[in-house]
């Protein structure tokens, strides 16, 4: 039997490469490719490939998104592409997902095809598929937001700008608004709360001062002691911040004590 595969990946040269390989496969014939999640969701449901072959990080949804907004009845077979992602890599092990690593191998590939042959000839396999897409889903979710935050989405005018973490010197916290200063001056400013921000920042690398402010702690040049046990913070840029009472025991515990 001819394994009927649709691929998906934003990368036209990465959708070549792979039409490419499975050219050398006998058994598999492309019936369609798609540049992100919401084609590749249409592609499923108008055409019913046994096999859909989806890049995991396609911009605004991801594979592993667009593969769960398919109905149950049209779910094909899933391998999703992916650049080594732990905890990708951890979900779909868990739930025997299968799954191929850029750049993908001929013979992984054909690997792929031969175990969703297999796969298809079982009784059962639609529901079982769709079940283990389903657990791979949250455990890659949980784990995800457990993965401190590497990059912050900020607008200026109508352009987007993705902030790293690491550039990040200071964040304060006014009414609505969070006020982001980064290592070479810059300002930005975004509407979140500090207190969901705070969850997503690893705390090795920043430490809050009080309830409007979080410094970097590389950042910090000098703490001093104030009246009443709080402390004044200055930073290697010239900021000044001063902790709260709740929150100088804590700087006391983690960056003053040996």
């Amino acid at each position: 039997m001819r394994i009927r595969i649709i691929i998906a990946d934003d990368e036209r040269p990465a959708r070549e490469f792979l039409k490419r390989l499975l050219a050398e496969i006998p058994d598999a014939e492309i019936i369609g490719e798609a540049e992100n999640g919401a084609e590749a969701i249409s592609l499923i449901n108008q055409l019913k490939p046994d096999l859909a072959l989806l890049d995991m990080q396609m911009p605004e949804m991801t594979g592993l998104e667009a593969v769960r907004a398919v109905a149950n009845e049209n779910l094909p077979l899933v391998a999703f592409v992916t650049a080594f992602d732990e905890f990708a890599v951890q979900a779909f092990e868990l739930n025997a997902i299968d799954y191929l690593l850029k750049p993908v191998e001929s013979e992984r590939l054909r690997e792929t095809i031969r175990r969703a042959t297999a796969r298809l000839q079982k009784e059962g396999w639609q529901r079982k598929e769709a079940d283990r897409i389903t657990e791979a889903d949250a455990v890659y979710k949980s784990a995800i937001a457990h993965r401190p935050l590497q990059r912050i989405p900020v607008k200026r005018n109508d352009d987007i700008f993705l902030l790293p973490v690491a550039n990040l010197v200071s964040i304060k916290a006014d009414g609505e608004l969070l006020h982001l200063r980064t290592s070479d001056g810059q300002k930005f400013s975004i509407n979140f709360r500090l207190k969901d921000l705070e969850a997503r920042l690893d705390p090795a690398l920043f430490v809050r001062l009080s309830r409007s402010a979080i410094v970097k702690i590389d950042a910090v040049e000098r703490i001093s002691p104030m009246p009443g046990g709080t402390f004044e913070v200055r930073l290697k840029n010239g900021e000044i911040h001063s902790t709260s009472r709740n929150q100088s025991k804590i700087l006391r515990a983690r960056l003053l004590q040996l």
